[in-house]
Parts: structure tokens; sequence; C-alpha cells
């Protein structure tokens, strides 16, 4: 099995991309269950709803069984999500980051314009966040690409990488 995460700050286009993805190879596709959880709740949590948001999507990644799998967002959301807001991170998440197994990474740049969103939260701190993903990407040394530009250009860098070639 092939699992691809579709990682980056909001409004960078992670969900669309994933769709895309999936749709393109006939695969699974992963929603953000963070979207669920916080439409539910009106929009209000705090820290410990993200330990709760970790393991549910964790928890759906680990069903899917098919040979090539997109999830849309991974624990590197969660972490950086609760390190910026909160200014700390709990051993879960951290113990589902260690956890989590992804043959590539695909780091959404938010070069795209902000699309506005009850559940979004840092329209001027995109680029700021941006730095910091791929700060934790590179320190930990996984394997990720970058994606800039257009949807389609989105499309054919991954199905470059997805490919091999």
């Amino acid at each position: 099995m092939k699992r691809f995460a579709i990682t980056g700050p909001e409004s960078s286009g992670k969900t669309t991309l994933a769709s895309a993805l999936a749709e393109h190879y006939n695969a699974a596709w992963i929603p953000e269950f963070a979207r669920e959880y916080l439409t539910l709740r009106e929009g209000r949590y705090d820290v410990t709803d993200l330990d709760t948001i970790a393991l549910e999507q964790f928890n759906r990644w680990k069903v899917h069984t098919e040979n090539l799998v997109f999830c849309d967002t991974d624990m590197t959301v969660v972490k950086i999500w609760s390190e910026f807001k909160f200014g700390t991170c709990s051993p879960a998440i951290h113990s589902l980051f260690a956890q989590q197994e992804f043959e590539h990474y695909f780091l959404c740049r938010p070069d795209m314009k902000w699309e506005d969103d009850p559940l979004r939260e840092h329209p001027e701190q995109r680029e700021e966040l941006f730095k910091i993903y791929l700060n934790e990407l590179s320190g930990k040394n996984l394997p990720f690409t970058v994606l800039e530009g257009s949807l389609e250009n989105r499309l054919s860098t991954c199905e470059r990488i997805i490919s091999g070639k």
C-alpha cells in the first residue's frame, strides 16, 4: 500500500488536491477529520480537542487498505496547529506523528487566494506557517515535495513523484 500525505497551512489547496488525486488515480481519499469535528462544535475547541482530532484522523488512516491512499492532512498539521495556537503539543500528538507512515508528503505552498471559511484562523500568517511546515519536514528528514502554482501544475508534480520519474 502507498499512502501520500497532503500537508500545509490552511487555505493552501490541500483538500482540492487530495480530492483531485484520488479521482485521477481512482484511489481512496481520506478527508480531514478536523473539519467535521469543528463544524459540529461550531468552531469552538481547546487544546485537548486536538488529541481527539489527531487520534480519529490516525484511526481513519489505519482502516484503509487500498493500494493507493491520499490523506487530506497529517499529524504535521495537528502538531504545528497545536504549537502555533497553544504554544504546546501533547505527548499523544507527538506519538501519533512519530507513528504515521507515508510514502511521500506533498507540502502545499499557500500561493493562492485565501478562501474565507469560518473554521480558518490565520489569513495573514500563511507564509509564516508554511516556513514552519518546511522546517518540520526538513528537520525530520521526511520525503517531501513543495507544490505551488495551479492545480494542474501541482497534479503534474505529484504524478511525477507517484510514478517514480
